[in-house]
């Protein structure tokens, strides 16, 4: 038997070069489709497969220079394609010449044993490529204060939360300062991608991307908001209703994510307590989407950027409040005092107590089972809250409208939390 097909021959690395060949052909091929790009699918292909013959004879001769050198080559090479024929290009051609170095980079990875990464990397920028008008249109409609919403969260995630102690202080070693920031990092992060998704596509694509978007920023100021445009347009009492379900809905899809990522071992218990409360209020919502007879331009809720320093300082003061507070009761009261504390703390935000029942969960200082219990009679509190708005600034109408849906809401999630219990 030739001993070049066996491992440790001649043809031992043939995976790893053909990995990056289907690497290249991937860019290129997207590339191909261009007609300003002076590379298309054979030239990615080289570039990627010199990427690892590179990175191999770098490693072999113990001399990173030579990778380092090709990748230079690459880089001129492509540079000088487009210096010949500038004059014939709209287009500079600056993408092209990054997404060749790209090719060269990730055929130099796979040879380093991360071909997973290096594929996954492939897709990711053949992706950023071929959606270039879509980019394009999603940078063009954030305006300004989009922009700063998203420094502002990365001076929330990248700055601040770094340099807090990731220690236990005050009484019950309840508060964790970089635990408190990391859930207003969670938070703010659900937020803003619901905040920046209303603001561009919210009012394009209509009454339900509006209700699912709004509950992702802050299901009570949807409500609020459309309530009172209900009020002073009676035409709008439909679409409003539909908008509001919707939003409140949102809220139980929102617990149930935050909940995945903090606690996963809560979900069996905690899932089909929210999905029977979403399923009937679902149901409420198909109903009054049938009733919408009309489409109407809808206007878009005012809700404050939720990344914006003070109301993330806000938020974490809030949670730390309520987590003191259901560490304390829990104590002296049992159960009772956490759920007096969920109760009032629902009112007004369901954020709150469901991380501070979480982190309690985490920290053995709840059962499961009290935990989920919290979380249902926070949201329970909430929706009957919220039911008290819309009476109180739309009217009785509107609130009637509004009521089948979020009372059967509230009776799905009571009833399952009822029958969890047996």
């Amino acid at each position: 038997m030739n001993n070049a097909f066996l491992p440790g021959g001649e043809l031992e690395h043939l995976t790893t070069f053909v990995t990056s060949l289907a690497i290249g052909l991937l860019i290129g091929l997207e590339r191909q489709r261009s007609p300003a790009a002076r590379a298309g699918l054979r030239t990615f292909a080289l570039v990627a497969l010199f990427g690892t013959l590179s990175a191999m004879l770098s490693q072999k001769t113990n001399s990173p220079w030579l990778l380092v050198s090709g990748l230079f080559l690459v880089g001129i090479m492509m540079i000088a394609a487009y210096f010949r024929k500038l004059d014939e290009l709209t287009d500079p051609g600056t993408t092209t010449v990054a997404a060749i170095l790209v090719c060269y980079g990730l055929g130099a990875t796979v040879w380093y044993g991360e071909s997973t990464l290096a594929v996954m990397l492939a897709i990711i920028t053949t992706i950023l490529l071929y959606f270039k008008a879509e980019l394009h249109g999603l940078t063009q409609n954030l305006d300004r204060r989009e922009l700063i919403s998203m420094l502002q969260f990365a001076v929330l995630t990248f700055i601040i939360l770094p340099i807090l102690p990731d220690q236990n202080y005050g009484p019950y070693d309840a508060i964790n300062p970089y635990q408190v920031w990391l859930m207003i990092v969670l938070i703010s992060g659900v937020s803003l991608m619901g905040y920046i998704a209303l603001r561009v596509v919210g009012q394009r694509y209509g009454t339900v991307l509006l209700g699912v978007f709004g509950g992702l920023v802050s299901s009570t100021a949807t409500t609020m908001v459309f309530t009172r445009y209900s009020k002073d347009n009676s035409s709008l009492a439909k679409l409003a209703v539909v908008v509001i379900l919707l939003a409140n809905l949102t809220v139980l899809v929102r617990l149930s994510v935050i909940s995945a990522i903090i606690s996963p071992v809560i979900l069996p218990k905690l899932l089909p307590i929210l999905g029977m409360g979403l399923m009937l209020g679902l149901m409420a919502a198909a109903f009054w989407w049938r009733e919408l007879t009309r489409q109407a331009e809808l206007p878009m809720p005012e809700t404050r950027n939720p990344a914006e320093l003070t109301t993330a300082a806000g938020f974490g003061m809030l949670y730390g409040i309520v987590l003191l507070l259901s560490a304390w009761l829990s104590d002296i009261a049992g159960s009772s005092g956490l759920y007096m504390v969920a109760i009032i703390s629902g009112l007004t935000d369901v954020d709150a107590i469901t991380l501070s029942s979480l982190r309690l969960l985490d920290l053995g200082k709840l059962q499961a089972t009290e935990a989920v219990t919290a979380i249902t009679l926070a949201v329970i509190s909430n929706i009957i809250f919220k039911l008290g708005l819309i009476l109180a600034i739309g009217g009785s109408l509107l609130a009637k409208r509004s009521a089948l849906g979020m009372i059967i809401t509230a009776i799905g999630l009571g009833c399952a939390l009822i029958l969890s219990g047996k």
